[in-house]
């Protein structure tokens, strides 16, 4: 008998500290706690209709295998925004596979996320550098999401009077990505902009547009000159995007050179795997002037409180959930692991390693293009990075390279377009050749590598990139990962310790789950590959629909949008499309409680919706008189209701039905966040509840990693009602009959993380997932009742219980003394853990969810850790200079002088088992105000 995953997954899985545990709660046992918390008016009758029990990891190990092997990875000359890859050996094995870059939280506890800190860094001086721009952000989603950012940051940034006049117009060359121009329309209508879809060396700029998008180079391989026309543009006082191929710019004249005001694009070419379509990191750059304007987030350089250099997240109001619904974008994730793996692929290759694997694709080309020509084949045109577009029999030529293991794109019966890449090889050359030829019923002649550039002398670039320090040294393996666990060494991450995030959901990522993203089947896949040499992704893809499908109670799934915030957004247009089927496209009002995480309505502003708060009563709850009123009020045009259950407060409202109720008596249709879905799961679902649309968070209730920041998946599960208007996709069927336009560039988002929650369901089983949720909720209600004589529960639900996560009381903390809710969170990485979610829903609380993946020894640790920082905050009242305040300390302050009341030992080791495995900050408390002050987002030493 194999062991089971479940009790691998759940950390406390012996009874005699289960008992403990029940014990302290005050109950005698764990049926006995979950009546307590779960209303039975909502609690599942029957059993998910999964498989009772998982499979071993052994049997799922083969299981993944099998359908890997399902897959046919051709040799992929697609293009189209994806690209093999030399995705370096040493990234994969130290960053891509290592539990201390995948299991980190978002950098918002700055001290202890120096190292993926300065990885993204680098990340941002490299697309800086190679853009030409000045100033750039961490990551984006994707290359069709980062264009649509662009165009509401253009729209943003419109003038007085060109809002008054009514400016509504965005130009976009219609030689782009197809999936780029779908992302735009999707994301367009809300706010009313019109597309204008032309030639770009054709049109004249009436005054009427706002800005404009163009490719470059275009989406048929084309280097165009874009400079008079973006002088053009500016004449009229619209801005000028450009969506750029990263490993193009080295050796084609930077955006920024010829006047672009905004790039962005895709790093995906820069080492990290197309895996299907996701995750890689988009990018945008932009000037200067425009830092504040612009979505996503940025990394800053700052000192600590000793003077050193720090790193930091700078301009945090540009967290745009925080806007709420006066936000101009619902980035919350984006793609930081793969960030981090683009800036060390930079790092690695330095300026001549760009340009040797861009030389290598363009090379290649040129040394097709000729080829071509010398058999009379027309090319679309004879100025090209990478990407040919020839004109050809598309079924023959078709035909030919499938026999050869080769896929190209067929933009249309008459024309075949390929794209080379860095690892394109002189005998992948002559079989491309061969293949051309036999097409013409030719036999290939010997093939005369080309020296010889293709791009225009007036768009070649003269200027250096990639010049910083960071971009020169790290030549050797040896030399790399030595870096590379350097800046691991300073950051926490589940490695380390518990990282008990409310809302955010720290759980385990099994390394039986991570496994499989490495498999070459899953990794080598092109997201636009024939459907029939992609067998083992769409088992997979299907399969996963259909489980969460069933898990949340409905009847359909998308699994296109690639991040939380994404899937909110998706699952509100598509209700916006219902309304529109039926001839009520004018109901465009969402009810958001007051307690609701702001992506809520950041979400609902990007879908073009008026916002209508509800009220909570004094314990937290939805105010169901406010919300019947306000729905009656609004049911002429009530859109809907946006709801997290349980609660953002973590508990389980009892009055959700009447509250569906109201909604749908309205008129309206209910969409729950399911941030949450991880105090479900098993045991109730949206669908019972009666919801008709919900978003799921992978990387919380599914064990996705965080990865520092990213990547997520945010998929969205829909009742019957509401299957057919699932997103499409511009190249690849996907989506409901009447579906909306895409929301991300990939057919399936990032699939690439698929297997992970996939397995996370096929090895628990329906019993294992019931028990998952099961022990989050017995954890949270340990931690909170173990810590009841010394912090409050904010809030709890009728019974007295929380759900899976609860919210602890230090509002009095600053009065008495004088130490807030930041002082202890930076204390406790003295300790070695991560703080638990801050001042959120509530100002000065601490927001703690131990998640069901914690063994009890590691809560009572944390618990020990939260009493003892309790202990000198009483001893502290007064003391300017006080252990508390100060931290955390740095070794390095530690080693040196020491002018403080208290000893190194209570600064350091204030619990006896912190030596065994201590964590040092890597540097002190930050002065976030420098940072903003001094903005430097560039790794210039």
């Amino acid at each position: 008998m194999f062991d089971k995953f479940s009790e691998r997954h759940i950390g406390v899985s012996n009874e005699k500290d289960l008992k403990a545990m029940l014990d302290v709660i005050g109950v005698k046992s764990v049926d006995e706690l979950i009546s307590q918390v779960i209303p039975q008016s909502i609690r599942l009758r029957k059993p998910l209709a999964l498989p009772a029990e998982g499979m071993s990891e052994y049997e799922f190990a083969a299981h993944i295998r099998e359908l890997a092997d399902r897959n046919q990875p051709y040799r992929s000359f697609i293009g189209m925004g994806y690209y093999p890859s030399a995705v370096p050996a040493v990234v994969t094995r130290n960053v891509f596979e290592n539990p201390a870059w995948y299991t980190s939280y978002t950098p918002y506890q700055a001290e202890i996320s120096q190292g993926r800190l300065e990885a993204l860094l680098n990340f941002q001086t490299a697309v800086i550098s190679l853009t030409g721009m000045e100033i750039g952000n961490c990551s984006l989603l994707d290359e069709g999401t980062a264009a649509a950012e662009a165009m509401a940051m253009m729209f943003s940034l419109r003038s007085r009077d060109a809002v008054r006049e009514g400016r509504n117009q965005l130009f976009v060359d219609r030689n782009i990505f197809p999936q780029t121009l779908d992302v735009l329309l999707t994301r367009s209508e809300p706010f009313g902009i019109e597309l204008i879809v032309d030639d770009y060396d054709e049109y004249e700029f009436t005054g009427r547009e706002f800005g404009a998008i163009v490719q470059y180079p275009a989406a048929d391989g084309r280097v165009r000159d874009y400079s008079d026309f973006t002088a053009a543009a500016h004449a009229k006082g619209a801005l000028v995007t450009v969506a750029a191929d990263l490993l193009s710019l080295a050796l084609l004249k930077a955006p920024g050179e010829w006047g672009a005001d905004i790039a962005v694009g895709s790093a995906q070419r820069l080492g990290t795997p197309m895996g299907f379509g996701g995750p890689a990191a988009g990018y945008m750059t932009t000037r200067e002037a425009f830092k504040r304007n612009m979505p996503g987030r940025i990394i800053g350089v700052s000192v600590d409180r000793l003077g050193n250099k720090a790193l930091r997240m700078a301009l945090q109001m540009r967290e745009q959930h925080i806007k709420r619904e006066r936000a101009t974008s619902n980035i919350c994730t984006a793609s930081a692991l793969m960030a981090s793996m683009t800036g060390f692929y930079c790092v690695y290759n330095g300026p001549e390693g760009l340009r040797r694997a861009a030389e290598t694709a363009h090379l290649a080309a040129a040394t097709v293009a000729r080829a071509l020509e010398a058999m009379d084949y027309r090319l679309a045109s004879k100025e090209f990075f990478d990407t040919l577009e020839v004109e050809a029999e598309a079924a023959v030529v078709q035909s030919l390279a499938l026999e050869q293991g080769i896929n190209f794109y067929y933009p249309s019966e008459g024309r075949v377009r390929m794209s080379f890449d860095e690892v394109t090889t002189a005998a992948e050359i002559e079989t491309v050749v061969s293949i051309f030829a036999a097409a013409k019923g030719k036999k290939a002649k010997a093939v005369k590598a080309v020296t010889e550039s293709c791009v225009p002398t007036a768009l070649r670039r003269q200027s250096p990139y990639l010049q910083e320090p960071v971009f020169n040294v790290y030549r050797s393996e040896s030399a790399l990962m030595r870096y590379i666990k350097k800046l691991e060494l300073r950051d926490i991450s589940l490695a380390n310790s518990m990282i008990s995030l409310g809302s955010c959901t720290m759980k385990l990522n099994a390394a039986a789950l991570m496994q499989p993203l490495s498999l070459a089947g899953f990794q080598n896949m092109h997201p636009f590959a024939p459907a029939d040499q992609a067998k083992g992704y769409m088992d997979l893809i299907v399969g996963l629909e259909q489980d969460l499908a069933t898990i949340t109670g409905f009847a359909a799934c998308s699994l296109q949008p690639n991040s939380g915030a994404a899937g909110e957004y998706t699952g509100l247009m598509v209700i916006r499309a219902y309304h529109q089927s039926r001839g009520q496209g004018y109901r465009n009002v969402v009810l958001i409680p007051a307690s609701a995480h702001g992506t809520n309505p950041a979400s609902a502003a990007m879908a073009g919706m008026k916002i209508v708060t509800v009220a909570c009563d004094e314990r937290g709850n939805i105010d169901v008189a406010d919300l019947e009123a306000k729905a009656k009020e609004h049911s002429s045009e009530l859109c809907g209701l946006m709801v997290t259950y349980p609660s953002t407060h973590g508990v389980f409202e009892s009055r959700i039905r009447e509250i569906v109720d109201a909604v749908h008596d309205a008129g309206g249709q209910v969409y729950m966040d399911g941030a949450n879905m991880n105090a479900q799961v098993g045991l109730t679902n949206p669908g019972y509840i009666g919801a008709d649309v919900c978003h799921l968070n992978l990387h919380k209730t599914f064990a996705m990693p965080h990865g520092g920041g990213g990547p997520g998946v945010g998929p969205i599960c829909v009742a019957e009602h509401l299957r057919a208007f699932l997103p499409s996709h511009p190249v690849v069927a996907t989506g409901g009959d009447e579906g909306i336009t895409a929301v991300a560039s990939a057919p399936w988002g990032s699939a690439l993380l698929f297997p992970i929650t996939y397995g996370y369901i096929k090895m628990l089983g329906a019993e294992g997932l019931r028990r998952a949720t099961e022990m989050a909720i017995v954890n949270a209600n340990y931690m909170s009742a173990a810590l009841a004589a010394e912090y409050r529960t904010y809030y709890s639900g009728e019974t007295g219980r929380v759900g899976h996560e609860m919210i602890l009381d230090l509002t009095s903390f600053k009065k008495d003394y004088n130490i807030d809710c930041g002082d202890i969170a930076h204390r406790l990485m003295d300790y070695g853990f991560h703080a638990p979610t801050l001042s959120f829903p509530v100002h000065e609380t601490l927001m703690v969810e131990p998640t069901e993946s914690e063994p009890k020894e590691e809560m009572d640790r944390f618990i020990e850790a939260l009493i003892s920082i309790k202990r000198e905050c009483e001893a502290a009242a007064g003391e300017a200079d006080n252990v508390v305040a100060n931290a955390p300390h740095t070794a390095r302050e530690l080693a040196g002088a020491w002018e403080h009341p208290y000893s190194r030992d209570e600064a350091a080791f204030p619990l006896a088992w912190i030596g065994e495995a201590k964590f040092f900050p890597y540097v002190s408390k930050i002065d976030n105000g420098y940072g903003d002050r001094n903005l430097c987002c560039r790794n210039c030493e």
